[in-house]
């Protein structure tokens, strides 16, 4: 009976009872910014187990007791663990050290520390919404971490320890196989320049009184993201404590509607289609305007200005007659060109793509709205890139944010190139357009953009928010864009407010920021060309 009939269900009893298994964990990859500082890594911890069938009940009324007090849990928690039918339960992962030291000290019968490791941010909220977040088991849940979780996570491995009848472990290893450590990712992004980043934003938004704000910092001729800012924000190291809604990653995953940066497109088409000169006068009605049943208006009346001047004075009548001597299907055709109501594709999770309306969907109005950007929806990553086209004489460049995937041993795994997407303008185009949106800087609407010694180009945007489907009257979308320097760009730059108060004006709010930003950037920059 026991030879031939039980004996298949007497071995697997044997195997289970004299084969222990420990999992062993990989070390997840480290994240790098571009100059191989570590943004997240994996640091040694220990996890608290213990082996129930090796206890008796007093001994585990003692362990859940005295755990219960040094790892501050409800020793009934404990106990319940401690109930199971089985080898090996999880007690707590991941414990701080100081409290190791404590279980160790207190040689607790039945429970044993396991070499662990957790996920550490060193700079904890220092591009948080870039990086995201592991989990307890160090697998990826959020921003970077996740979407290269296949990546970073490695392999798993355990050891094979047998027992005796007793269940007491033996010295003997009878089976081993080692963990695959994780890959490590290198990014775009500038420890630096991310740092600069969210120091002038940090300075900037409690005196907005904005409910939120993102700055995003791109190099305009690779599509490099060298720093991605949302405020408001959170700790890496405390996630648990932060409202879901601090992890949003503004800068890819809302729309808003952009206002009046979003002129760029009637301005490039005008030159581009050679509807207009830059000096062909524009009569802006002097601040009203018809159009349908709608009156636009300039929030400063103009008489004639020359095409130039109503892009550097942001006049909406003069926009809306510009789209309206080339007409929706050109100006339509730009919009697409510059990849409006698609996604960029950059490399991150939650991306949205907005929206532009085909002109078969106009109304009578929205020849005056689209063009000055309203009936329009962008994410901030979208104008940044579409601005940075412009830069780099009209070609239009994949953003992305990270540059290769290597091994420990500096072996290459997968590398990102910098990819040129289309020609958007020719170069004359756009070099002409550079030096309106420079005039913008220089005479226009955002004067407090302008950087003593170095050429900035750049343009301003006030856009009403959309509140229960009408367009409020105190409540605004305040932006800047701009590159810098002029003549040979390394920065481009976007800069966005939600419902800054009362000052709601973009040439205020936000090209302040972007000039604090445009000025250390740049120092740090010739100090790292420099050896420094």
């Amino acid at each position: 009976m026991i030879q031939f009939f039980r004996s298949d269900h007497l071995s697997a009893l044997a195997e289970k009872q004299q084969n222990y298994y420990v999992p062993l964990e990989p070390i997840r990859g480290t994240i790098y910014d571009r100059q191989l500082r570590p943004l997240a890594v994996n640091i040694t911890a220990y996890s608290v187990y213990a082996n129930p069938r090796r206890m008796k009940a007093v001994e585990k009324d003692n362990a859940a007791r005295q755990l219960g007090a040094i790892l501050n849990v409800n020793s009934s928690e404990i106990r319940e663990k401690l109930n199971r039918d089985k080898y090996f339960v999880w007690i707590m992962r991941k414990v701080p050290f100081e409290l190791t030291e404590r279980i160790r000290h207190a040689k607790i019968k039945g429970v044993g520390l396991l070499k662990d490791s957790k996920r550490y941010y060193p700079n904890q909220s220092l591009a948080s919404h870039v990086i995201g977040f592991a989990g307890m088991d160090n697998k990826g849940l959020e921003g970077l971490e996740l979407m290269f979780d296949k990546y970073l996570k490695g392999e798993p491995g355990y050891s094979q320890i047998l027992r005796d009848a007793k269940q007491r472990e033996l010295l003997i290893e009878k089976g081993f196989l080692p963990p695959k450590d994780g890959f490590n990712l290198v990014l775009t992004i500038d420890e630096t320049i991310q740092y600069i980043t969210e120091r002038a934003l940090d300075k900037a938004f409690p005196k907005s009184n904005a409910i939120a704000a993102t700055v995003i910092v791109m190099d305009p001729k690779t599509g490099e993201i060298l720093a991605l800012v949302n405020r408001p924000t959170y700790d890496l190291t405390k996630v648990d404590s932060s409202p879901i809604e601090n992890r949003i990653n503004r800068a890819i995953s809302l729309v808003y509607e952009p206002g009046s940066i979003f002129k760029i497109v009637a301005a490039a088409a005008a030159l581009e289609e050679n509807i207009f000169q830059e000096s062909d006068k524009i009569f802006c009605e002097n601040g009203s305007y018809r159009i349908g049943g709608h009156i636009l208006h300039d929030h400063h009346g103009s008489g004639w200005l020359t095409f130039s001047s109503v892009i550097e004075q942001s006049s909406n009548i003069g926009t809306a007659k510009i789209a309206q001597k080339m007409g929706p299907a050109t100006w339509y055709k730009y919009a697409k060109l510059f990849h409006f109501g698609e996604k960029t594709g950059i490399d991150l999770l939650g991306e949205v793509d907005g929206w532009v309306k085909k002109p078969s969907q106009w109304s009578k109005t929205s020849i005056g709205a689209l063009p000055i950007g309203q009936e329009v929806t962008a994410t901030p990553l979208q104008l940044v890139a579409a601005l940075s086209a412009i830069a780099n004489d009209g070609i239009y460049m994949k953003p992305h944010i990270v540059k290769y995937v290597k091994d420990n041993n500096d072996e290459l795994i997968e590398a990102v190139e910098s990819r040129a997407v289309s020609r958007v303008l020719s170069v004359p185009t756009a070099q002409r357009l550079q030096a309106i949106l420079k005039a913008v800087v220089d005479r226009g609407t955002a004067k407090k953009a302008q950087i003593e010694g170095i050429t900035v180009a750049g343009k301003t945007g006030t856009a009403q928010k959309v509140i229960n489907g009408r367009y409020s009257k105190n409540q605004f979308f305040a932006s800047f864009m701009g590159f810098a320097p002029v003549d040979e760009p390394r920065l481009s730059i976007i800069v966005m407010f939600d419902d800054p108060h009362p000052d709601h004006f973009g040439g205020t709010v936000a090209a302040p920021v972007f000039r604090d930003i445009v000025v250390d950037s740049l120092k740090y920059l010739d100090s790292q060309e420099a050896g420094l």
